[in-house]
């Protein structure tokens, strides 16, 4: 209910002022990066991502990355690199680095403000890098009415030259396509079985217009899925690393420790010169069959359940396939 002043009758409105984000983030820039890995729907609402943060302090040879996940709706690897102060070469500098031990899709630096130079280096490279590499620059500052608690705002001031058109475009190809508000409405019921058993495997709760579903494993270049497909269901881990050895060695080293203790059929599948590995356990099904969603939920929560608890078994994911 709108508060009105009854002294002229026009409605009573607060006056939004700024505060130092070093005041709201406890006068250490370091408190910002756990606070971000807590809430990532912030910057995932900015950038336009269903974003999952599964790391702090990511080790990239001998330095740390501040934070690493995934975009859930793509299963698109983000690095961020932040700093509560106006950006700096040692900062553009880290954030190379970070990328190239890391092979990131979607590149994100966070600052309070953004030197002109930095800004122009963001978009030669969005410019000059191919379709599947993207750099984006934010402004953080902190905002408040009145004595209420200070609010994050979020500007994107550098992002690739059509990323507000693609974000739109698939908002909109998901609205067109039936098959696809299916889906969306399959996973969004997934995931509210996921929350109503408290199992603590993605803090999303937005269902997507797609025929699979990732959820983080921990590690990178590794996740769990759950997707319809040409075979049925399927509740699997992906490797994903860009170098294709360490997909192989990670995939062989789970295949020979997983299938002595699985208690159900697994199919182990290298996909040979694709981008990754899977093993996977399968079941009939289609998402057309409504009636059955209900099922559909119950078995993929089980499955997902008898691998994780599999992996925990053979030692770990760490232990399993590092």
């Amino acid at each position: 209910m709108t508060t009105v002043d009854t002294t002229n009758g026009l409605p009573a409105l607060g006056r939004l002022d700024s505060v130092e984000v070093r005041d709201v983030w406890k006068h250490e820039a370091h408190t910002f990066t756990p606070w971000l890995l807590a809430n990532a729907e912030v910057l995932g609402d900015v950038l336009g991502m269903e974003l999952a943060l599964s790391a702090a302090e990511h080790p990239v040879g001998g330095f740390s990355l501040d934070l690493i996940g995934i975009d859930e709706a793509t299963n698109e690897t983000v690095i961020i690199e932040n700093q509560l102060e106006r950006t700096d070469h040692n900062h553009l500098g880290q954030l190379l680095t970070y990328a190239g031990g890391t092979d990131p899709v979607n590149v994100v630096w966070i600052a309070t403000s953004f030197r002109e130079e930095h800004r122009a280096a963001l978009d030669w490279l969005n410019t000059r890098t191919d379709e599947n590499t993207r750099f984006f620059g934010i402004e953080i500052s902190a905002v408040r009415i009145g004595q209420s608690v200070p609010a994050p705002l979020m500007r994107l001031v550098v992002q690739p030259n059509d990323w507000g058109k693609r974000v739109r475009a698939s908002t909109h190809d998901a609205a067109t396509s039936g098959r696809n508000q299916a889906y969306q409405s399959f996973w969004t019921m997934f995931l509210a079985a996921i929350q109503q058993r408290q199992l603590q495997w993605t803090t999303s709760s937005k269902g997507y217009p797609q025929n699979w579903y990732s959820l983080p494993s921990g590690m990178s270049g590794v996740s769990y899925a759950c997707t319809f497909g040409r075979a049925g269901l399927s509740s699997e881990i992906f490797f994903q690393h860009p170098d294709p050895a360490v997909n192989d060695a990670r995939f062989a080293a789970a295949q020979s420790k997983l299938e002595p203790v699985y208690p159900a059929t697994l199919s182990f599948e290298p996909l040979t010169g694709r981008k990754g590995c899977r093993i996977a356990e399968y079941r009939e099904g289609d998402i057309g069959n409504t009636d059955g969603w209900g099922d559909y939920v119950e078995w993929f929560i089980a499955a997902q359940l008898r691998l994780r608890q599999a992996v925990a078994a053979a030692g770990g994911l760490p232990s399993l396939i590092s």
